[in-house]
């Protein structure tokens, strides 16, 4: 029985699969959604009676496991580089001439191929078995994706035929155009707010922890390239691409070789149109140097491969009529008015709604309510007013005027002299209140991991708290009672709340959303002051005279301590136990602190560690790390490919460390 189980079950697999890559890579599909489901079931009811015969690359794995804790980091051996962009024919010409000098006396051959509008991912499989998936990330470090890429059925979890030892693919994830419209469709009839576009929608699904959701989203992946591999090469792009479908990996639907640069123009003007088309929005072309084995010798700037670049097609327009003008509130209160338009197909969407940005803009451009108004989506994405068609008017136009009482809350609203910006000033606005909630549990301040935007919207709808100091006194049972909330989920929210009491003083900073202060600026006044009361009591020459800090980030931090709000709101944090004093630093050892008193620039890139490492290890050894260069930096440690500030340097004097002699000052042994 046992041998007649696994035989079957093996069969199984194979007909899964194989209708898979008819389905998902061939478009030619053999049998109807019911009859390959029928042989899903049954490979299930298999599996579930004979548990040891289950393996990892089983299509039934594909519905999802249990949900993660977090996404591990994973370390790109090969780095994920993005491509740079150009946006006309001569910049084409111009990249054909770069090739052309570089590898002369060849003459250069292409491939074009689509510029899939997705997320870029990377997918690694061993001895033809696939065992990881990441995310691009910063290009060096990445997020291990590898249980949320496993439910996307167009990836095959085994190679076709014989593969070579370890195999890295890389291409995007996208959702497809009709998939998109289902999906969002179906979170309109359940009452949840629908996704911006199709690229979002992917992020989103790639971002959730719980893999069984993202199984119940239609996503799909290309892929088009390869990173670290073992016991194989591909002379050319063309044959690469062909081999990863012989392995039966899914790769864009078309591709033209170009013998020349003319063919290549004539390439951009076909896939203009043939992209239409496409399953997936597309917003430009790519074109590659067809022959790979110039590719090390060509390498790279900062950011992008030499023998590559991305060529982006003039944002589609459309005309619709402006029906009306909505105002959304925003964390910090500023009022955006939002046009509601009647419905436009454009770049493969349906519009509804578009950006303004402010009443300064609309007045600017002459926008009124019943125009007819032009629409573009910026970088094929986001929809955006960006004229009138001022000979269709029919004088029942209405001119806008910006509220004088916040739309959500009633409150008053003000604009600052000299501002663009109208501001609701009540800060218990409840579209304030979600937004400002959400700055504070981000990742760079209080880092408050489950504290996500529908549990805060519920928080906020319920009237369960009045400012994020009063998370701090929520419950477990509290918690469970929200939507989508079990009682193992509402403890670790609980438990990661509790957590951030104990964050470092630069992120209390940050999260308490004052205006201009970021990050980076945080940094600076932890660094400089020892406490929150501290920097409460900081006169405006106290906060100037700290490097980076101007008067106009100093006046609003003043601004921010002068509010009686304010203070109270940070006596809560106290209240309920937030350290808002920096940790005690245990004495430093003689020479511990080598670069104590000296600040550094960071440029280019370090092929040893990712800039924001290298400069945690600066800060580590005492030294501060700077965006600027000024006459009071002391080092600018220049990487590959550095910008101007390079250039700002030697203009000023300012010594310059190649990577070499950067590593050795912090004692690290270079890669």
């Amino acid at each position: 029985m046992r041998a007649a189980a696994a035989a079957r079950i093996a069969l199984l697999r194979a007909e899964i699969e194989r209708h898979n890559r008819l389905y998902y890579v061939e478009a030619r599909p053999e049998i109807s959604d019911r009859e390959y489901d029928a042989l899903l079931r049954e490979l299930e009811e298999l599996e579930a009676a004979h548990p040891d015969l289950a393996t990892p690359d089983s299509p039934t794995r594909r519905v999802g496991g249990a949900p993660l804790e977090g996404f591990a980091p994973v370390r790109h051996t090969v780095p994920m580089m993005s491509l740079a962009n150009t946006y006309n024919a001569g910049e084409v010409r111009e990249f054909d001439r770069r090739l052309r000098a570089l590898i002369a006396p060849h003459e250069p051959t292409y491939v074009v191929e689509p510029k899939i509008d997705g997320v870029a991912v990377s997918a690694r499989y061993e001895k033809g078995l696939f065992v990881l998936g990441a995310t691009r990330g910063d290009g060096q470090t990445g997020d291990d994706i590898t249980a949320n890429l496993r439910t996307i059925r167009s990836l095959p979890l085994r190679l076709i035929g014989e593969a070579p030892p370890a195999l890295e693919v890389r291409g995007e994830v996208y959702l497809g155009k009709a998939a998109f419209a289902r999906l969002n469709q179906e979170r309109e009839e359940a009452g949840e707010e629908p996704f911006a576009n199709p690229r979002n929608a992917a992020a989103g699904s790639l971002k959730q922890l719980d893999p069984a959701v993202v199984a119940r989203r239609p996503l799909a992946v290309l892929f088009y390239a390869v990173g670290a591999c073992e016991g194989v090469e591909f002379p050319t792009h063309r044959e690469l691409l062909e081999r990863l479908r012989g392995w039966g990996l899914p790769i864009p639907p078309r591709h033209w070789f170009c013998p020349d640069i003319a063919a290549v123009e004539r390439a951009l003007e076909e896939l203009r149109e043939a992209r239409r088309a496409f399953a997936f929005d597309t917003d430009g072309a790519v074109i590659k140097l067809d022959d790979r084995r110039r590719y090390a010798a060509l390498g790279a700037t900062a950011k992008s491969p030499r023998w590559a670049i991305a060529y982006k097609y003039e944002p589609e327009r459309a005309e619709t009529r402006l029906r009306a003008i909505a105002v959304q509130v925003g964390r910090t209160g500023v009022l955006t008015p939002v046009a509601e338009l009647e419905p436009v197909a454009l770049a493969g969407s349906t519009i509804s709604r578009a950006t303004l940005h402010n009443e300064d803009e609309i007045r600017r451009k002459d926008i009124r309510v019943g125009d007819r108004v032009i629409i573009e989506k910026a970088g094929d994405v986001i929809p955006a007013v960006v004229g009138v068609n001022v000979a269709a008017r029919t004088g029942s136009e209405i001119p806008f005027s910006m509220p004088k009482t916040c739309p959500v809350c009633g409150g008053p609203v003000v604009r600052r002299e000299g501002e663009v910006a109208a501001r609701c000033e009540n800060l218990q606005c409840p579209a304030q209140l979600k937004r400002w909630l959400r700055h504070f549990a981000a990742r760079n301040a209080m880092d408050i991991e489950g504290l996500g935007e529908a549990i805060v919207d519920q928080l906020v709808d319920r009237r369960l708290l009045d400012s994020p100091a009063d998370l701090y006194s929520l419950d477990a049972k509290t918690l469970a009672a929200l939507e989508r909330m079990g009682p193992k989920s509402a403890e670790n929210l609980v438990a990661a709340i509790a957590a951030s009491r104990e964050r470092e003083l630069w992120r209390v900073i940050h999260a308490l959303g004052i205006r201009q202060v970021g990050a980076q600026s945080a940094r600076l006044l932890a660094e400089h002051f020892e406490s929150l009361d501290a920097l409460m009591a900081a006169d405006e020459t106290a906060l100037t005279s700290i490097f980076e800090i101007g008067p106009i980030v100093a006046g609003e931090i003043r601004a921010y301590f002068a509010q009686p709000r304010n203070r109270s709101f940070i006596e809560k944090l106290k209240a309920a136990g937030v350290r808002t004093a920096r940790a005690p630093r245990p004495a430093a050892p003689a020479g511990a602190l080598p670069l104590q008193g000296r600040r550094f620039v960071l440029t280019g890139t370090l092929a040893a560690m990712p800039r924001e490492a290298a400069a945690e290890r600066i800060r580590a050894l005492g030294g501060a790390v700077s965006e600027s260069v000024s006459s009071k930096t002391s080092f600018v440690v220049a990487g590959a490919e550095p910008g101007a500030k390079l250039d700002k340097a030697r203009a000023l004097g300012v010594p310059v460390l190649d990577e070499a002699a950067f590593l050795k000052m912090i004692g690290a042994t270079p890669a």
